[in-house]
């Protein structure tokens, strides 16, 4: 699914901003782009102060997965303040402004053949996960919704999925398994694999997800995100390796791909 983005940036007000744990969701209001579908990102920047002085270079804009989408025109967005940018990010507040543009990329697609469909994912990997879910709800479909984080700082944030009920697992056992979330998947398809694995979340997570499924023969769908500098596929940053050969760049290409067309997650591939 890709809704088509208008060319070029727009300039958008901040409507408000959440703590929530470790993260920051910061709330757009963008009257003028078209609804995007879960899986699809955009690339984000503020209108002042977006580098690093008046003597640097200005910082590239940075890509993210939507968390959700008001039919107003209302978008949010989910990040950690873990450098330059997103610290930079992190400092706006309700009316100062964005740019934005978007949305770009393709999303997920519904399950076939009688499939459920499980959510599996983590981290920062959250917000296209949560939009999926609120979509699959929509549609009559309820999901199996599994997410890993660090610690309980960090599993604040399956407070944004706000359809279905959410399983956790946590690296220091703070929160729910103590665990992988990979270790909750290979037992909810060990119960029943007639079914169809969406993730997102760190490149080692999703290499285990892609490994755990190509062994099962289950359908995965792996949002996938890189350093993108332009998010049209013309600087070619954001390419993964197939594995038939040859390579696709996620902006336009994915950042959601069928697991089983990758020959592995590479490491320097984040979300």
């Amino acid at each position: 699914m890709r809704p088509t983005a208008p060319l070029g940036r727009r300039r958008v007000a901040v409507m408000a901003t959440i703590d929530v744990g470790v993260y920051r969701v910061l709330v757009a209001h963008d009257p003028d782009g078209p609804y995007p579908w879960p899986g699809q990102f955009y690339m984000l920047s503020t209108v002042e102060r977006w580098g690093g002085g008046e003597d640097d270079r200005p910082y590239l804009p940075r890509a993210f997965s939507f968390l959700g989408a008001g039919r107003e025109g209302q978008l949010s967005f989910m990040f950690e303040d873990v450098g330059p940018g997103t610290r930079r990010l992190a400092e706006l507040q309700a009316h100062d402004e964005l740019w934005l543009t978007g949305p770009l990329g393709n999303g997920f697609t519904e399950p076939s053949d009688g499939r459920r469909a499980i959510i599996a994912g983590g981290g920062i990997g959250v917000p296209p996960l949560a939009a999926w879910a609120g979509e699959l709800d929509g549609r009559g479909t309820e999901p199996t919704i599994l997410l890993g984080f660090r610690d309980a700082a960090h599993a604040a944030g399956s407070a944004m999925v706000s359809h279905g009920t959410v399983r956790e697992a946590t690296d220091d056992g703070s929160v729910g398994h103590h665990g992988f979330v990979t270790d909750l998947l290979n037992a909810e398809l060990d119960a029943d694999d007639h079914a169809v694995v969406y993730a997102c979340g760190p490149p080692a997570m999703l290499e285990a997800v892609r490994a755990l499924c190509a062994a099962r023969d289950v359908p995965a769908q792996l949002a996938l995100e890189a350093g993108m500098a332009c998010g049209f596929g013309a600087c070619y940053g954001c390419v993964v390796p197939l594995r038939d050969g040859g390579y696709v760049r996620l902006c336009v290409d994915g950042p959601v791909l069928d697991g089983e067309r990758l020959y592995l997650i590479p490491e320097d591939v984040h979300t």
